[in-house]
């Protein structure tokens, strides 16, 4: 298989959260060319199950379908000096390639029942929507979930919980003269940006706030009756991200008394943090990276990987490319480095079989 090929194709296709079906579409052919049938279940995540040996665990590796980018960005991939370049070609382009290449190359079957599964909804506002669908039904069952996500050499093996909010403060509006004194909605979207950012966070554990978009307005000399932001709320640990959360709550409100706005919030994310009972499967990513010189780094993300938190399910994600700048246009890929990924891929599913 042509992997750098596969990986100009498949990141070629545009795959916006909330919009991945024609990337799941190409994903489907390429799988149906490798002899295998797969499906789409409701929540438009692509599926195959392959049997594997009785008595070893039962495997789901996930990958990814949807970008950060919109559909009418440019995502067409450049190559230059021997690196690919474009958007969402590394994330998650490239590991979706991977996971392709490992299942095709599967000639003598699978070493252990596997759950393959390219979801959706896993960047901004997907919420992690397609993970959280095939866990719902299938995390019972399962032994162990790896996202397929990531550079090389890195292993997540602790998630972070996410909570998202879409903000809104609402008034009467008018003319900027005529009703001048009136109640502003950018007023108290102001203040509100200005005091969230003035709440404590702890760096142990790790916990960040950002307010990542903010609209508005109707016309340079009008009281706007409208505003809103999208505030991100992040940690390591559950229960500090749950007292964030409600400082963040008590302060917004606050802001709507003070400002005689009316305030409305709607949460748009809620991603699970914790740890999973993953240290055998972490074990085995070291081990596979170990085998093929390299030394691994752990570290905290948020990934598909979170959904596995409630059902404490022994859960990573893991790095299988060699790139940098993603969620940016330019972002790279070293084509050089994706056979290594599909060894360190199946290296690690053969551990995790005798596990």
């Amino acid at each position: 298989m042509d992997l750098t090929a596969l990986l100009k194709d498949l990141a070629a296709v545009p795959a916006p959260s909330f919009s991945e079906g024609a990337r799941a579409g190409k994903l489907m052919e390429v799988w149906g060319a490798c002899g295998f049938t797969p499906t789409l279940d409701d929540a438009g995540n692509v599926r195959l199950s392959l049997p594997g040996p009785s008595g070893h665990p039962h495997v789901a590796l996930a990958a990814h379908l949807d970008t950060v980018f919109p559909a009418e960005t440019d995502v067409s991939v450049d190559e230059h000096n021997g690196t690919l370049r474009g958007p969402g070609v590394g994330d998650n382009a490239a590991s979706l390639s991977v996971l392709t290449a490992f299942l095709c190359g599967l000639t003598h079957g699978a070493p252990c029942p596997i759950e393959v599964v390219a979801t959706t909804g896993e960047e901004g506002l997907g919420d992690l929507r397609g993970a959280k669908a095939f866990l719902l039904e299938t995390a019972a069952t399962l032994d162990a979930f790896i996202a397929v996500d990531g550079y090389l050499p890195v292993i997540v093996d602790r998630s972070v919980g996410v909570r998202r909010y879409e903000v809104s403060f609402h008034a009467g509006g008018g003319h900027s003269w005529g009703n001048a004194g009136a109640p502003s909605a950018i007023h108290a979207l102001g203040e509100a940006i200005h005091d969230l950012y003035r709440l404590p966070l702890t760096l142990e554990p790790r916990t960040t706030l950002s307010v990542g978009k903010v609209r508005g307005g109707t016309s340079v000399n009008s009281i706007a009756a409208e505003a809103s932001l999208l505030l991100d709320l992040r940690s390591v640990d559950a229960g500090t991200l749950a007292a964030l959360d409600a400082a963040a709550v008590a302060l917004l409100r606050r802001v709507e008394r003070r400002t005689r706005t009316r305030l409305g919030l709607r949460v748009v994310g809620d991603r699970p943090a914790g740890l999973t009972p993953n240290r055998g499967l972490v074990g085995a990513a070291m081990g596979a990276l170990a085998a093929n010189g390299l030394a691994a780094r752990t570290t905290a993300s948020s990934t598909d990987a979170n959904a596995a938190v409630p059902y404490n399910l022994a859960a990573i994600a893991f790095g299988v490319y060699e790139g940098g700048f993603a969620h940016r246009l330019d972002e790279w890929v070293n084509p050089r480095s994706l056979p290594l990924g599909v060894k360190l891929l199946s290296d690690l599913v053969e551990r995790v079989s005798g596990l």
